[in-house]
């Protein structure tokens, strides 16, 4: 007869030996280890103040023919904390996702249950396989001007607890950073880059949806960025570099119109164009 018995952090507990008298002559052991008697009232096994460490496997047995009576299994846990809900789009205008954790582990089990309505109508998130905590809307009419309400429960055997963000479709568009980011010198410029880059390809229709980028470069001797935004197009010629000095340079991309934008894409280096140095002669390889 096996069971498992879940308690919080601190609790005292209590585990009685099955359907054995109070007064029986029994041996508990944790993880095949014997308890000392110091633990026991009676028959009965008192944990104060239980820890992370106690968890584990709880056997009692008849003190003198060592019949195996009782066995669970003690999981020490917290209740959740209020999960951290985070939803966004970046694939618009097909529709948007939502990922949660939790701020601190529990040590234990946790259920997650997700809800979404859209006005009165509740709308199914599927679950992705991974990560698994995640999950996808898929949008059904655009530019929709009712809120969505999304509602988070987490549940394990010693509480739960719920967050709820409410929120306009275009308030969570968010694209992913632009891709193959290049740099490269110009020849006979000392002072230019070319840099080009690729709409994120989780973008999925960028002609009737259209992005737009802002720039970022810094020579790595300084700390100050310089910035550029530009509205059309995939590619942009700096034309302020130090001559001969290494540039790291990043993209981020962002709607037309709408939403947010997204994070750097990852960083690029470029050096511009410098002269080869002329062979040095001397009079004394003349004469």
């Amino acid at each position: 007869d096996s069971h498992i018995q879940y308690e919080r952090v601190g609790a005292d507990v209590t585990m009685k030996c099955g359907s054995m008298d109070w007064d029986s002559a029994v041996t508990w052991t944790a993880n095949g280890t014997d308890i000392d008697e110091s633990h026991l009232n009676g028959s009965y096994l008192i944990l104060k103040n239980v820890d992370l460490t106690q968890s584990g496997q709880y056997s009692c047995y008849e003190g003198s023919s060592w019949h195996l009576k009782y066995q669970t299994y003690l999981r020490v846990g917290i209740p959740p904390k209020e999960p951290v809900l985070m939803c966004r789009s970046n694939n618009y205008p097909k529709g948007f996702y939502c990922s949660w954790h939790l701020p601190t582990p529990t040590y234990i089990p946790n259920s997650f249950n997700i809800s979404v309505i859209h006005g009165t109508k509740e709308m199914v998130c599927e679950k992705d396989i991974y990560p698994k905590n995640r999950c996808h809307i898929r949008y059904l009419q655009l530019f929709s001007t009712v809120k969505y309400k999304v509602t988070l429960t987490v549940t394990n055997a010693l509480g739960k607890n719920s967050t709820t963000l409410t929120f306009d479709e275009v308030a969570i568009v968010k694209p992913d950073p632009p891709e193959s980011v290049v740099a490269k010198p110009v020849p006979n410029n000392p002072r230019r880059l070319e840099v080009s880059w690729q709409n994120p390809s989780s973008w999925p229709d960028p002609e009737s949806f259209p992005l737009k980028f802002f720039l970022r470069y810094r020579p790595l001797i300084l700390d100050q960025w310089q910035h550029v935004e530009l509205s059309d197009g995939t590619s942009h010629t700096i034309t302020d570099a130090y001559a001969g000095k290494e540039y790291i340079i990043q993209v981020a991309a962002k709607d037309n119109d709408i939403g947010t934008w997204s994070d750097w894409s990852v960083a690029v280096h470029a050096t511009p164009w410098t002269e080869e140095p002329k062979h040095l002669t001397t009079e004394a390889q003349i004469t």
